[in-house]
C-alpha cells in the first residue's frame, strides 16, 4: 500500500490542507497544523517519506503513528475538526468548511473510520509527504 499526502493550503491563523490518497485514490482531506520549522506538537511534519506503523493507546486506538519525524514521536492519524485539535498530527476530514469562524475538516469520526477500513489488513504503509503550492 502507498500513500500520499499532498498539501494544497496553508495559512498561519488556520493550520495547512491537504488531500490524502491510497494506491492513488483520494480518500479523505487533511489539517495539519501550519509549517513551523517541525517543532514539537506545533508544526507539521517536513515533505519527505515515513513508514507508519500500527499504533493503539488509551486515548488513541487503532491508528497509525507516522516514524522516522526528525525530533519527534507519537504523530498520529486521528479525528478532529480545527488546528486546536492537533498538535503535530494529521487530522483527517470528508471535506472542508467553517466551524465558528475557524477553517475545518469535517466528517472527521466518518472519515477515520473510512482510512481504517483501506488500512484493516495493513500494520505498516509509505507515507509521501509533498507540497503542490
Amino acid at each position: 500500500m502507498q500513500a500520499t499526502l499532498v498539501r494544497v493550503s496553508t495559512h498561519r491563523d488556520h493550520g495547512t490542507f491537504g488531500v490524502l490518497t491510497i494506491n492513488n485514490k483520494p480518500i479523505a482531506v487533511t489539517l495539519e497544523p501550519y509549517k513551523m520549522d517541525n517543532t514539537v506538537s506545533m508544526s507539521c511534519i517536513p515533505t519527505g517519506q515515513y513508514i507508519c506503523e500500527r499504533y493503539s493507546s488509551s486515548r488513541y486506538s487503532n491508528t497509525f503513528e507516522i516514524t522516522g519525524v526528525a525530533g519527534r514521536s507519537k504523530i498520529l492519524f486521528h479525528a478532529g475538526n480545527v488546528d486546536d485539535n492537533t498538535e503535530g498530527c494529521i487530522i483527517l476530514g470528508s471535506n472542508y468548511g467553517n466551524l465558528m469562524h475557524e477553517w475545518a475538516v469535517l466528517n472527521s469520526r466518518k472519515s477515520m473510520q473510512h482510512f481504517m477500513q483501506h488500512t484493516q489488513n495493513v500494520n505498516e504503509f509509505t507515507l509521501t509527504v509533498r507540497e503542490a503550492w
